[in-house]
């Protein structure tokens, strides 16, 4: 079920700004589900599949004030830093959790020479249309 989230979700990372520094950012995001929560009422789960190439990363950014998020690692390795925690590197079948409020600072593929892919599960507000605030 595709939904107004999914389609903001998806033009707000893609039409992401570059810096000279920042490209390519060599990272797609895809919605792969979107669905109420029949017994939690406003709530949503939303999963979100995002492929890093070598060397992709996704700048610094939130997301909103609802949002649990619950990612895994599907491929290869992913370099990730969550608020002012350490840089963590986490491999195939690692995850990590971001609660409401966290800033995901470091969001990257650890390798330069293969790909990676992160399944991020996102539990929100149903009625939230902007998933993702990069840092200005």
């Amino acid at each position: 079920m595709r939904t107004l989230a999914t389609g903001l979700l998806c033009a707000a990372i893609m039409a992401l700004p570059a810096t000279a520094a920042d490209k390519p950012y060599n990272a797609k995001v895809k919605v792969v589900f979107d669905h109420v929560l029949p017994n939690v009422p406003g709530k949503s789960m939303r999963g979100v599949l995002v492929e890093y190439g070598p060397g992709g990363h996704n700048p610094s950014h939130t997301h909103p004030k609802s949002a649990f998020i619950y990612a895994t690692v599907i491929e290869g390795s992913i370099k990730s830093q969550i608020n002012d925690g350490e840089v963590k590197v986490y491999k195939t079948g690692e995850n990590w959790i971001e609660v409401p409020g966290d800033h995901h600072r470091v969001s990257a593929n650890a390798s330069d020479s293969e790909p990676a892919k992160i399944l991020a599960v996102f539990v929100l507000d149903t009625n939230e249309t902007e998933m993702v605030t990069p840092d200005k």
